[in-house]
């Protein structure tokens, strides 16, 4: 009576996890299918369909008729171990043992499949968690795409700024400046030289020359001094 109910319990587990695996197979080729033909990321893979349920109650199902094999492997075994019983019974024994078996083998079957199952559902549902944050990134305003533009242009600016202020351009920059000075104290040398003329030939604007002169000294001073200062603050700044 026992092997008989462990036979029944047996082909109905066949059938099931034939249905089951079935199932996790339409469910993969569903999911790679629908993938293909939306491949532009414009629908989701999961739409909460009747698979999930149906994956859910067979799952159940199976997990009771292994839990019924179970019991009746158990009830076997104490049989083959009651008193009146030959204990080295062979047939009894590889009967017991084939029944075990078969029972392992369908638990091994059944959370294989299930394992790949759940692995499938987790993977869409994060492909489909990555799909729904593009989306609302292509669909956000064109607010944040016209702030990453002028970023961008900002950067662009910077870029070429620090470029025209290379290093290696500072020391042609002090050499055209000390040109353009000299070029000036020769013009200044002309200039007095000139103003030192009209003072001898006319003795009565001398005194006005002298203070001129004191005042252009004053300002060549001041003036060469600013100079000297940008000039080693150019030099100090290329060679650091």
């Amino acid at each position: 009576d026992l092997r008989k109910q462990a036979r029944q319990l047996e082909n109905e587990l066949d059938l099931k996890l034939v249905s089951f695996s079935k199932l996790c197979t339409s469910y993969s080729s569903t999911r790679d299918g629908r993938r293909d033909r939306y491949s532009s990321d414009t629908t989701p893979l999961l739409n909460g369909s009747s698979q999930d349920r149906m994956f859910e109650t067979m799952a159940v199902e199976i997990e009771q008729l292994l839990g019924k094999l179970t019991g009746i492997n158990d009830k076997m075994a104490e049989y083959t171990n009651s008193a009146g019983v030959p204990s080295l019974n062979a047939a009894l024994m590889h009967t017991l043992q084939r029944h075990r078996d078969i029972l392992q083998d369908y638990t091994h079957e059944f959370h294989k499949t299930k394992a790949n199952f759940l692995a499938i559902r987790e993977r869409e549902n994060l492909l489909g968690s990555v799909r729904k944050d593009i989306e609302s990134y292509k669909s956000g305003s064109g607010v944040n795409n016209r702030r990453t533009e002028l970023f961008l242009k900002e950067h662009e600016h910077l870029r070429k700024w620090h470029q025209q202020l290379d290093p290696l351009s500072f020391p042609s920059i002090a050499m055209a400046t000390k040109e353009n000075m000299t070029s000036q104290r020769g013009m200044l040398k002309s200039i007095q030289s000139k103003m030192n003329t009209l003072a001898n030939r006319f003795p009565a604007v001398n005194s006005l020359i002298q203070r001129i002169n004191l005042r252009k000294r004053r300002d060549s001073l001041i003036l060469g001094g600013v100079v000297g200062v940008c000039t080693i603050l150019l030099l100090l700044y290329a060679f650091h």
